[in-house]
């Protein structure tokens, strides 16, 4: 699976990582927070939220908004061992 992660510029291309990537920096850190970009579908990062909590870990997830427009969004991800 493939996830956008949030922009870093407002008119710049999000990059993508992969659940492997996501997983590997988990290990490595044992806590980390990722920001993901609102093309990521919600089902999408449900799976991921689904993936690390059978494996153990604990997920917070939330939608946060930066703008008054509806389309100022991201989503926080908190995985923590």
């Amino acid at each position: 699976m493939e996830l956008k992660l949030a922009r870093s510029e407002l008119n710049g291309e999000p990059k993508s990582i992969s659940l492997q990537e996501i997983e590997e920096a988990v290990k490595r850190e044992g806590n980390k927070i990722f920001y993901f970009d609102r093309e990521n579908s919600h089902k999408d990062l449900m799976n991921l939220v689904d993936y690390f909590e059978e494996r153990g870990y604990s997920v917070y997830f939330r939608e946060v908004r930066y703008g008054l427009d509806e389309n100022d969004y991201i989503y926080e991800v908190h995985i923590l061992q």
